[in-house]
This record gives structure tokens, sequence and C-alpha cells, in this order.
């Protein structure tokens, strides 16, 4: 064989072997325009689908999700109350793009103002909550950092509070998503992102949330948008299905609507493909310890979260869970006290630990009863 035909074999051979290995290895893509994206499973915070998830970019209003984080971490912990009043500095008046035209010295309730962060994605609301809970902006943005390095955010540093563009203001998709998986642990982040409409003003000003999938996607319930020319259009949501709750984040889409579009796909090839397989949900009684010393002989535990896991359909038989509870434990025990956990397994691996809890308190008993036990016992024995 002439050696050109055997080099022209080889180079079609060459040719086919690779075209058979990349769809073997890239089998599991979506058709998404944007130049990073990552779908995560919210229980676990395993990565489903990714491409360039711990690039570089740009987050735009995005950033605006850990202002939330922060502000009801605050709310939660009593640092601040939903009817406090927010006063408006000229720093925060100041602020272009997306905003409610606060004036300086213009007052609004701290509910509020989240509200406007998170449904009219409003840059000066931003600040002024910024101001009120730190002093500064500076300040605050400050504790952005440190909380995002306390998450493990290896690909973020924040500028500001709201995500106007800013030399040296990035994230990566997987920081938005571990961010976002943070900000479920605060039911009222996800209450305010879900709001579609909202009015401020006694009426006079009406928001409407930036989210379209809120509208566009079944069981979609969260987060921000963002947009600049320099980021693009992007996207950090959520949505739950079944049981079945998954968060996406895409950056840098270069068309109009394209973050939505994108994270539909990445929703749509999730929920097709995986299924969260729930053994025993959040709030059951999963079994009964015997208590020692106390008033009563033992005490209700319950799940603190749901025992269960996402898995492939069709592997829905490869999840078991069991009880870990201890034989006994003494008085006195507290409401929502942990006495066992309940250990869940995925094809035989550990894949987690939920926590079970007493279900009310049991204080511990007299001497005097705990004597009258004790003979009791005694002559059953």
């Amino acid at each position: 064989m002439p050696w050109k035909r055997k080099i022209g074999l080889m180079v079609i051979l060459v040719f086919l072997i690779s075209l058979f290995t990349s769809g073997m290895l890239y089998a599991d893509t979506v058709d998404v325009k944007a130049e990073a994206y990552v779908l995560m499973d919210a229980d676990s915070g395993k990565v489903l689908l990714a491409a360039n998830e711990h690039k570089r970019l740009a987050p735009a209003s995005m950033t605006k999700l850990m202002t939330l984080i922060l502000a009801v971490e605050d709310l939660q912990n009593g640092k601040v109350g939903l009817k406090d009043k927010v006063v408006t500095s000229e720093e925060a008046w100041k602020m272009g793009g997306s905003q409610i035209y606060l004036a300086p010295g213009e007052e609004m309730t701290y509910e509020d103002m989240l509200i406007a962060i998170a449904v009219g994605s409003a840059n000066d609301a931003c600040v002024a909550v910024a101001e009120h809970l730190e002093g500064t902006h500076k300040n605050f943005v400050e504790r952005m950092n440190r909380e995002a390095k306390m998450l493990g955010l290896k690909d973020t540093h924040f500028v500001n509070s709201n995500g106007l563009s800013a030399s040296n203001h990035y994230t990566s998709v997987y920081d938005m998503a571990v961010m976002a998986r943070h900000a479920l642990n605060y039911p009222k982040i996800l209450e305010y992102t879900s709001i579609k409409e909202y009015k401020l003003r006694q009426g006079e000003f009406v928001l409407y949330n930036t989210n379209k999938l809120l509208w566009w996607y079944q069981g979609a319930d969260g987060f921000k948008t963002g947009w600049t020319n320099e980021a693009k259009y992007c996207l950090t949501s959520t949505a739950k299905r079944d049981g079945l709750r998954l968060i996406g984040a895409v950056m840098a889409s270069p068309e109009q609507h394209g973050n939505f579009r994108d994270t539909m796909k990445l929703f749509n090839y999730g929920f097709a493909r995986y299924t969260f397989k729930n053994i025993t949900p959040r709030g059951t009684v999963c079994g009964v310890v015997k208590i020692g010393k106390g008033i009563q002989e033992n005490v209700e535990v319950i799940a603190e979260d749901d025992v269960g896991s996402i898995v492939k359909k069709g592997d829905e038989k490869k999840i078991k869970a069991e009880l870990a509870l201890p034989d006994y434990v003494d008085a006195p025990v507290k409401k929502g006290q942990k006495l066992g956990e309940y250990l869940v397994y995925n094809d035989g691996q550990l894949y987690k630990k939920v926590n079970l809890l007493a279900a009310q308190d049991v204080p511990r008993a007299g001497i005097i009863k705990q004597i009258k036990k004790m003979l009791a016992e005694t002559y059953l024995l």
C-alpha cells in the first residue's frame, strides 16, 4: 500500500477515534451558550454538570446574594429588626444602575430595603443596608470578603455590595452555587427572592422581579440575576421538584434572556436524569430513646432534615438508611437536643448523616420519684 494512502488512513482513523472518545467524554453536555456554568445538587453540593466552573468572571448583580446573606444573618441573630428604619445616605443616593431612587435622608424599613434588593436589584438599597449594618460601605464589603473565605470561596473577591463594574471584583459559577447553597439556610432569602411583584412607598413604586424563571420555569423560587456590559447576562438560581432541589449558575451568557434559557436547559437536564429518594421526610418521628432519671421513661426523636439522597432515576434501590440511637440517655433532655443520627447510604457509601432531635423537654425527676421508680423496678424483678 502506498505510504501516502497509509498516512491518509491513519489520519482518518485518528479522526474517527477522536470523535468517538470526545462523544464518550462529553456525552453529558447541554447546549449552553454561557461562558461558564454549573449545575449542583443543593442537598449534597455535588456538581452534576459544569464548564469553566472556576473561571473568575464579573458577577454583576449576583453580588447581591452575598449582601442578602449577611443582611438576613443579622436579622436572624437579632442585630436588626424588619421594621427598623434605614436612612439613606448621600453615597447610597449616588448609586447608578438599577435602583429605587432613594433620596438623601429618605427612610425605609429594613424589610422593604431587603425586598428592593432581592426583587428590584436596587443598588442604592444595597449601600443603605450596608451602612446601616456596618457603619460604612467599605466595612460591609470587608465583611463580605471574610464571609467568602469562611465559605471556602477561592475564586471570589468583592469590591462593592451591589455588583457595579469595578476592577478586582469577581467570582466563579462554582462559588456562586456554593453561596446559593448557603443562602438556603436562611428562609427569608428564598421568601424575598421568590416575590414576583412588590409595591413600595404606599404602592406608588412597583418592583418586578428580574428573575423571569419565577414565571417561566416550574419550581423556580430564587435567587439573583446580573447584567453589565462586562459581565453580560448572568443568573444564579434554584428550583425544586418532587423533593429534588437543584442550583444553577451561569455567567457571561452573550444574549438577552440567554441566562434564563441556559439555566432552563441545565435544570431540564437535572430533573430528567435525577430524582430525590426520600426515605423519611424532615420532622418525622423516627424512633424512641429511653430516658434515665427523668419524669418520663422515653422521648420521641424527629429527623432534622429529609432522610434521603439524590440518585439517578432507576437507581432508587441503591439508597438505604439506618438508625443510630443510644440505648438510653439520662435526663434532663432539651427539646431539639441531638440524641442520634440517621445514616444515609448511596450504593453502599455513606452519603450524609441526619441529626435526630428530641421532640420535647424531659426534666430530671426529683430524688423521691427516682427512689420510688427504683424500688418499683426492684420489686418487679
